[in-house]
């Protein structure tokens, strides 16, 4: 199977482009030493159910993209900094406001090993920043509404989403507010948890991870353009393979699940539970023809050239090679 990136936009000279292609050797070479690690039973309880990101993987792909992402960052201060002292505003008065990291991708795609990922490596770096992890699934509606709206079968579609409360959450932390709540999301239960919030207060970095998070804005009833999350965003990556194995690491996953999450009397997939290999490997491939093929291909997938980096996996689920925006 042919492993070359296609490019993440439509340009027919790539060397011209807006990106940078890095084999994951080459991105490998560029990581400076340090004393940054994640022990194996870390790395165990970060992964994805079926993930099989590898210690390897950490020292080749991860720990350089830390780096890089740490360099953003201490421009990004910098510029903050200086921008103050053009303005004659006095630092002391004047709260850092947090970086903001947007994971982008396919669902079963690999994103939120991802996030979880460089969640641990950026809070082990030397500063030792306080490093927040939100994903987007708490700011579905619950799906009393979305049944009411007539979009339950299309959850995860941007339209299924409280976009509103998803970008004043990212733009309360971002403005330097001391605490910022967002509702939490149950993969048992399928549903918004009524009674449960996640608090964020005062990150220095803030990670937010979704399937539509580079969405560009919209435009309003009047024509001019909306806010998008993205425009808060100082970094970003998108979690990029072919369609075909994406849909082999979903159909694998939901047969996990079958022996695991889905037994639990609590599952809103407890129907589930019971289905033959072949049942289950049916009902996934329809689920992913009619919900996530469409949302991949229609909102997904035409986001990949907003990210700052994008990271193509193999067949195999190892990121074989990297795209860095240049401009």
């Amino acid at each position: 199977m042919d492993l070359t990136p296609t490019p993440p936009v439509d340009d027919d000279n790539t060397e011209v482009g807006p990106f940078i292609e890095l084999s994951r050797r080459a991105f490998a070479d560029l990581a400076q030493r340090t004393d940054i690690h994640i022990d194996d039973e870390t790395l165990v309880d970060i992964r994805g159910l079926g993930d099989p990101t590898s210690q390897r993987d950490v020292v080749e792909v991860y720990r350089p993209l830390t780096q890089l992402i740490h360099l953003y960052c201490m421009h990004t201060g910098a510029l903050f900094e200086a921008s103050n002292a053009f303005l004659r505003l006095d630092h002391h008065e004047m709260t850092r406001t947090p970086f903001v990291i947007g994971i982008a991708g396919s669902p079963a795609v690999g994103k939120s090993t991802v996030a979880r990922l460089l969640k641990e490596l950026l809070a082990r770096s030397p500063r030792r920043p306080k490093v927040d992890l939100i994903t987007t699934d708490g700011f579905l509606y619950p799906n009393e509404k979305l049944t009411e709206l007539g979009l339950f079968d299309r959850k995860g579609f941007p339209e299924s989403y409280d976009r509103k409360a998803l970008l004043k959450f990212v733009v309360d932390v971002k403005s330097g507010m001391p605490e910022v709540r967002a509702p939490m999301y149950s993969h048992i239960n399928y549903d918004i948890l009524p009674h449960e919030q996640i608090v964020v207060r005062h990150p220095d970095i803030l990670i937010v991870e979704g399937l539509n998070v580079l969405q560009p804005p919209r435009s309003r009833t009047n024509g001019t353009m909306g806010l998008a999350l993205s425009d808060f965003f100082d970094f970003s990556i998108y979690v990029d393979a072919d369609e075909s194995d994406i849909i082999d690491w979903y159909t694998s996953r939901f047969l996990a699940l079958r022996e695991t999450a889905f037994t639990d009397p609590q599952s809103y997939f407890t129907a589930f539970a019971d289905l033959s290999d072949q049942q289950a490997v049916q009902v996934a491939l329809e689920i992913w023809k009619k919900v996530n093929s469409p949302n991949l291909r229609h909102n997904v997938l035409p986001t990949r050239g907003r990210a700052t980096v994008i990271l193509r996996k193999g067949r195999d689920h190892e990121v074989r090679s990297v795209w860095i925006r240049k401009v």
